[in-house]
């Protein structure tokens, strides 16, 4: 069990789903970069967070199994955002290009509307499901603790893919929505130099984003994936509190693949 000294607690490798630390707690169950796969060992949680490409290569035929998959895990509050893979959830992307850019019956134009109905709809509600598109939501935990999470599904461009952004502006324009009173952040992208290293060593988060992440004194939890490779968890300490960054990709991994488990004193 915790010691009364610490906030946080991260979990990365166990044989056995950890004990709950108990009602002065809440346990966060992080995943991303799932692509369309079901994983067998989703330990139980208070709240599940998924950072994102929910899909293999975007169309909504591949977001369903992800979405189905979803609604049969137990959490009880489930945030999801997307990711670059997931195409069809973005709007911007289709105005640019036009409604067929998928180059499939998937793509025509109520495709959107359709995709969204499979994140936003009835059913997903009822699970416990939240998508986050650059917005915030406020969840509440079983012991009654209120904790403010802000989803943005933004990355930098790395060849066609949705919720890119080209330029420092347009990256600088994308983190400043993020609320500084956020408690829970997820974006798909890490921000620079934090668990963001490539198989080719080079750092692949966003600058903008880390630039960010300095001036949100509040959030005490950050999760992303988008780069499989660097999948892992660190405590990052900037004075005010200890904030724990977690890269919860499990694409690289076997149907196995645990998920990282991170418990934040209420």
């Amino acid at each position: 069990m915790p010691n009364p000294n610490q906030t946080a607690v991260v979990h990365t490798a166990y044989d056995e789903e950890p004990p709950h630390p108990g009602d002065q707690w809440t346990r966060f169950v992080c995943v991303s970069d799932t692509h369309g796969r079901k994983f067998s060992a989703i330990p139980s949680g208070d709240v599940l967070l998924h950072a994102g490409d929910l899909s293999s290569w975007g169309y909504t035929k591949h977001l369903r199994p992800t979405l189905d998959w979803l609604k049969s895990l137990p959490h009880p509050i489930k945030v999801i955002i997307a990711g670059n893979h997931d195409l069809c959830l973005d709007g911007a992307l289709r105005r640019e290009f036009g409604a067929g850019f998928l180059g499939t019956v998937s793509a025509l134009p109520d495709a959107l509307e359709v995709a969204q109905s499979v994140v936003l709809g009835n059913d997903a509600k009822e699970a416990g499901i939240i998508y986050l598109e650059h917005e915030a939501c406020t969840v509440t935990s079983h012991s009654g603790r209120n904790w403010k999470i802000y989803g943005s599904p933004a990355a930098p461009e790395y060849a066609q893919g949705a919720f890119q952004y080209r330029t420092d502006a347009e990256a600088e324009e994308v983190h400043a929505r993020i609320p500084e009173d956020t408690d829970i952040l997820l974006t798909h992208t890490p921000p620079h130099k934090i668990l963001d290293q490539t198989r080719k060593g080079i750092n692949a988060g966003c600058k903008r984003l880390a630039q960010r992440m300095t001036e949100l004194h509040a959030c005490r939890l950050h999760v992303f994936g988008h780069i499989h490779e660097a999948t892992g968890a660190q405590v990052i300490s900037d004075g005010a509190i200890n904030r724990v960054a977690v890269n919860a990709a499990m694409g690289s991994l076997g149907s196995d693949a645990k998920a990282i488990i991170v418990d934040l004193r209420n």
